[in-house]
């Protein structure tokens, strides 16, 4: 079968999110800004963490992750959507379709856990203040982490292969990316399978990553009322505020992608969105990221005079 796909379909033709070619040129110079301050954001906030020891701890440990997810996530489809905006017929080969929807899945399944995992992260830092260096030692914090990128992957890569073993013979043009949803509508071999595994895995996936966060907030919102001060409260609830708002636009966004053939042309936008601008968000979004450079210009300032 695999033969017959790579026979019947060489490549995708991606139909672009406008086809007049004035705004193409305006698409083209918005996602190529979004792309650097999203490369740029991220890349910067790893390396802050990195060379800052007062951020080595788990909290800053997972949102140098989160930034790392995100530069992945939107490098592996944002360079061929810039390229494509210059080309006149806009393509890319069975290969490379595939391996784009393998890190798409790869890299939003990462993103769903790492986010519950920070909600938990948040709630034993809230709760448990004077034991958070022993509830989450760097060892744990590894583990996690790579448990993580591991099923992220399993499940990108099984997706992607089943997706890719259907057969194309028909139509081949997607949306401005590579997406499984609609590739799966483009198929001319039975679907019912692949459909159910995508309906079964997505649930699953976003319905234990949302419920880790909710039942984490729960308990936050309880240790933060134990809280008697004033100033306390107010600087537990700044410590989730950045994280609410990520996890906000997130499940926010994964509401808008496509869930069928029928709604392709009305997600396109929220699709592309979902890849190009949650990324280039992240990293202004954590307010404690701010707090640090504030810190680390001080210093500076210090020692200049």
């Amino acid at each position: 079968m695999a033969k017959s796909n790579h026979s019947a379909v060489p490549e995708f033709i991606l139909s672009g999110l406008k086809d007049n070619p004035e705004l193409q040129a305006i698409l083209f110079g918005i996602f190529l800004v979004i792309y650097f301050t999203s490369v740029l954001g991220n890349l910067g906030l790893i390396v802050l963490i990195q060379i800052n020891p007062q951020l080595h701890t788990p909290m800053y440990f997972f949102l140098r992750h989160l930034a790392f997810v995100d530069f992945s996530f939107t490098s592996s489809v944002t360079p061929n959507t810039l390229v494509n905006f210059l080309r006149e017929v806009k393509s890319i080969t069975f290969y490379t379709c595939s391996i784009q929807v393998c890190c798409f899945l790869t890299f939003v399944v990462c993103e769903q856990y790492l986010l519950a995992i920070m909600a938990y992260d948040y709630y034993v830092a809230i709760g448990s203040s004077l034991l958070y260096a022993i509830l989450m030692p760097r060892k744990l914090c590894n583990q996690i982490m790579a448990s993580t990128y591991i099923y992220g992957f399993t499940v990108g890569l099984t997706q992607t292969v089943v997706t890719f073993h259907l057969s194309f013979c028909d139509s081949n043009v997607v949306n401005q990316f590579c997406d499984e949803v609609p590739l799966v509508a483009l198929a001319c071999s039975d679907t019912h399978i692949k459909e159910l595994m995508l309906l079964i895995i997505a649930g699953f996936n976003t319905l234990c990553s949302l419920l880790i966060v909710i039942i984490s907030y729960v308990f936050i919102l309880v240790a933060i009322l134990r809280i008697h001060s004033a100033a306390g409260r107010q600087k537990a609830f700044s410590t989730c505020a950045s994280h609410l708002t990520s996890i906000t636009i997130f499940y926010g966004t994964i509401i808008l992608l496509p869930k069928s053939s029928h709604f392709l042309n009305r997600d396109k936008f929220a699709s592309v969105s979902y890849v190009v601008v949650i990324p280039m968000l992240n990293p202004s979004i954590y307010i404690e990221v701010k707090h640090a450079l504030k810190r680390i210009k001080e210093k500076l300032c210090l020692a200049v005079k």
